[in-house]
């Protein structure tokens, strides 16, 4: 299981075709790859938003992410788990959260893959604050699914 907060902006399929590349040994044994791409959108309850701030605990953070995919992907046959998510300031367009879940099976990929999206959006210790041009507020619910 890799799970890395990032900074910066990443390419998400660049990402994968690396981790592929590294994890050659998943190859004839994966059935299959789930992934799933969130993307910041420029609008949020009725108002445009011009970029957000993620907040987190470092360490932390990745300790519960750990622990949400584990509890996720318990007995399902999951070869390896990728998360990648943004802190810090983000802009319209760019990608926040990359998950990706390789398992035996098509159902468990997808299955997880939706699942550790959930608890994420759900659980995980991120804040995030949106600048919506002359005033900032806090995000106070997620979206539904």
């Amino acid at each position: 299981m890799i799970i890395e907060l990032r900074e910066t902006p990443y390419d998400p399929y660049a990402e994968l075709g690396a981790f592929t590349r590294r994890r050659a040994d998943l190859a004839g044994k994966a059935g299959a790859n789930a992934v799933f791409v969130g993307t910041m959108r420029d609008f949020n309850e009725g108002d445009t938003v011009e970029g957000m701030f993620l907040e987190h605990y470092p360490g932390m953070t990745e300790k519960e992410l750990e622990r949400l995919c584990t509890e996720c992907s318990e007995g399902a046959g999951v070869l390896e788990l990728l998360v990648l998510h943004r802190v810090g300031h983000v802009e319209p367009g760019e990608h926040i959260v990359l998950v990706s879940v390789w398992s035996v099976h098509r159902a468990e990929a997808f299955r997880v893959c939706r699942d550790v999206m959930e608890e994420l959006k759900h659980r995980a210790p991120f804040w995030k604050r949106e600048n919506l041009g002359e005033r900032q507020r806090w995000v106070e619910k997620n979206t539904p699914g």
